[in-house]
């Protein structure tokens, strides 16, 4: 069986897209960027990254990934774990393929003012926003067993406020580089040809949660398209540890 490094040891490189307005007059929010850290070697890595929002669980991806020995980072909401018990504990069963991480509690986007985001209502206070953070991070630690290490919010977008309020709470913000089906709404020949644009030291997202649409086959289609390249995958593990400096 082929191992897959997790990536615990190593740094991520994150850095903030440029803010964008929600709306107009609406509050300018950030969208993080991450990608690997490299060079890592000869074959190309990237990290899956599976957002389980709400919902049933798409078995055709959870078998994929445990058939061909893809792992994957699953950041899973409250709400999500509650409603899928036989999914979550088919990932505790593969420890070496999945790591299951905080996607807050109802799906609710971390953005501290009032607002929506992609039709969906923010948060729209601090004390909202460390609400959600909290309760997902109990859920994955009630289902789990291990404390949640990385977070990443509903529609993956933030108010500058909400991102310090996140680090606040030992939650590290995970963003990512290839966005392969855009919440689940694109039909599958696009997934598999925006995950055939994969490059080294991609972080993908995708979603894990949408049996019923077409994007789940062709993300299967794709991710084993890149492995027959010789791609290797592997989990997002702990995240870096802040640099300290000298006083």
């Amino acid at each position: 069986m082929t191992r897959f490094p997790c990536l615990a040891a190593l740094a991520l490189a994150l850095a903030l897209a440029l803010p964008g307005p929600v709306s107009a007059g609406g509050p300018h929010l950030v969208e993080p960027r991450m990608t690997l850290p490299g060079p890592m070697g000869l074959s190309p890595r990237v990290a899956l990254t599976l957002d389980a929002c709400s919902g049933k669980a798409d078995s055709r991806i959870f078998k994929a990934l445990i058939e061909h020995n893809i792992p994957a980072t699953v950041f899973v909401t409250a709400r999500w774990l509650k409603r899928n018990p036989e999914a979550t504990q088919l990932m505790l069963d593969h420890p070496a393929l999945f790591q299951i991480e905080n996607h807050g509690a109802r799906h609710v986007p971390a953005v501290d003012v009032p607002a929506t985001v992609y039709g969906i209502a923010a948060a729209g206070s601090p004390e909202a926003v460390k609400a959600e953070v909290q309760a997902g991070a109990a859920a994955v630690r009630a289902a789990t067993g291990v404390d949640s290490r990385w977070y990443r919010g509903a529609t993956a977008r933030y108010s500058a406020g909400a991102l310090a309020d996140i680090t606040g709470l030992g939650q590290s913000v995970a963003g990512f580089s290839l966005n392969a089906d855009q919440g689940a709404m694109l039909p599958a020949a696009a997934v598999e040809k925006r995950l055939a644009r994969a490059k080294a030291g991609d972080v993908i997202i995708a979603h894990v949660n949408h049996p019923e649409r077409p994007s789940g086959e062709g993300l299967v289609r794709g991710l084993l398209a890149l492995k027959a390249k010789g791609f290797v995958f592997v989990k997002l593990g702990s995240p870096p540890k802040p640099s300290r400096h000298a006083s």
